[in-house]
Protein backbone atom coordinates (compact mmCIF):
# COMPACT_ATOMS: atom_id res chain seq x y z
CA UNK A 1 0.00 0.00 0.00
CA UNK A 2 3.03 2.28 0.68
CA UNK A 3 3.74 2.18 -3.15
CA UNK A 4 0.88 4.35 -3.71
CA UNK A 5 2.95 6.87 -1.77
CA UNK A 6 5.37 6.73 -3.45
CA UNK A 7 4.31 7.04 -6.89
CA UNK A 8 2.45 10.30 -5.21
CA UNK A 9 5.21 11.20 -4.11
CA UNK A 10 7.40 10.95 -7.34
CA UNK A 11 4.51 12.82 -9.26
CA UNK A 12 4.56 15.73 -7.02
CA UNK A 13 8.52 16.22 -7.70
CA UNK A 14 7.71 16.03 -10.98
CA UNK A 15 5.17 18.78 -10.40
CA UNK A 16 7.87 21.01 -9.30
CA UNK A 17 9.01 21.53 -12.87
CA UNK A 18 5.65 22.48 -13.82
CA UNK A 19 4.20 25.70 -15.27
CA UNK A 20 2.26 27.17 -12.12
CA UNK A 21 -0.71 28.01 -14.45
CA UNK A 22 -1.58 24.33 -15.50
CA UNK A 23 -0.80 22.67 -12.60
CA UNK A 24 -2.68 23.06 -9.35
CA UNK A 25 0.72 21.64 -7.61
CA UNK A 26 3.31 23.49 -9.33
CA UNK A 27 0.57 26.43 -8.32
CA UNK A 28 1.14 25.98 -4.21
CA UNK A 29 5.10 25.47 -4.94
CA UNK A 30 5.38 28.89 -6.58
CA UNK A 31 2.99 30.62 -4.28
CA UNK A 32 5.47 29.14 -1.31
CA UNK A 33 5.43 27.55 1.89
CA UNK A 34 3.28 30.00 3.85
CA UNK A 35 0.50 28.46 1.03
CA UNK A 36 1.19 25.24 1.30
CA UNK A 37 0.74 25.18 4.86
CA UNK A 38 -2.63 27.30 4.84
CA UNK A 39 -3.87 24.70 2.48
CA UNK A 40 -2.64 21.95 5.05
CA UNK A 41 -4.79 23.29 8.21
CA UNK A 42 -7.78 24.25 5.95
CA UNK A 43 -7.31 20.32 5.11
CA UNK A 44 -7.33 19.44 8.82
CA UNK A 45 -10.10 21.60 10.15
CA UNK A 46 -12.47 20.09 7.61
CA UNK A 47 -10.90 16.40 8.62
CA UNK A 48 -11.75 17.42 11.84
CA UNK A 49 -15.22 18.24 10.82
CA UNK A 50 -15.96 15.16 8.89
CA UNK A 51 -14.80 13.04 11.57
CA UNK A 52 -17.25 15.17 14.39
CA UNK A 53 -20.14 14.27 11.34
CA UNK A 54 -19.67 10.59 11.37
CA UNK A 55 -19.72 10.06 7.79
CA UNK A 56 -17.18 7.35 6.93
CA UNK A 57 -16.94 8.21 3.23
CA UNK A 58 -16.48 12.05 3.84
CA UNK A 59 -13.73 11.29 6.64
CA UNK A 60 -11.98 9.08 4.25
CA UNK A 61 -11.91 12.11 1.54
CA UNK A 62 -11.11 14.74 3.90
CA UNK A 63 -7.95 12.49 4.86
CA UNK A 64 -7.05 11.90 1.50
CA UNK A 65 -6.67 15.66 1.14
CA UNK A 66 -4.96 15.92 4.16
CA UNK A 67 -2.33 13.59 3.41
CA UNK A 68 -2.10 15.03 -0.19
CA UNK A 69 -1.06 18.52 1.25
CA UNK A 70 1.28 17.01 3.92
CA UNK A 71 2.83 15.26 0.97
CA UNK A 72 3.00 18.18 -0.95
CA UNK A 73 4.77 20.29 1.90
CA UNK A 74 7.28 17.36 2.52
CA UNK A 75 8.31 17.44 -1.24
CA UNK A 76 8.76 21.32 -0.82
CA UNK A 77 11.31 21.06 2.22
CA UNK A 78 13.06 18.30 0.40
CA UNK A 79 11.87 15.17 2.56
CA UNK A 80 9.14 12.39 1.31
CA UNK A 81 6.44 9.57 2.62
CA UNK A 82 9.52 7.75 3.09
CA UNK A 83 11.17 9.87 6.07
CA UNK A 84 7.60 10.03 7.78
CA UNK A 85 7.21 5.97 7.33
CA UNK A 86 10.69 5.62 8.68
CA UNK A 87 9.97 7.91 11.65
CA UNK A 88 6.82 5.53 12.33
CA UNK A 89 8.72 2.83 12.37
CA UNK A 90 11.21 3.84 14.49
CA UNK A 91 8.36 4.56 17.04
CA UNK A 92 6.76 0.76 16.13
CA UNK A 93 6.75 -0.84 19.57
CA UNK A 94 6.92 2.10 22.01
CA UNK A 95 4.29 3.31 23.87
CA UNK A 96 2.95 6.68 23.38
CA UNK A 97 5.01 7.63 26.71
CA UNK A 98 7.91 5.89 26.11
CA UNK A 99 7.82 7.78 22.94
CA UNK A 100 7.20 11.21 24.80
CA UNK A 101 9.62 10.36 27.07
CA UNK A 102 12.57 10.03 24.16
CA UNK A 103 11.44 13.27 22.79
CA UNK A 104 11.61 15.24 26.23
CA UNK A 105 15.62 14.24 26.65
Amino acid sequence: MSDILTELAEVLEQRKQQNPEQSYVAGLYAKGLDSILKKIGEEATETVIAAKGGDKRQIVYETADLWFHCLIMLADQGLGPEDVLTELQRRFGLSGLQEKAQRDN
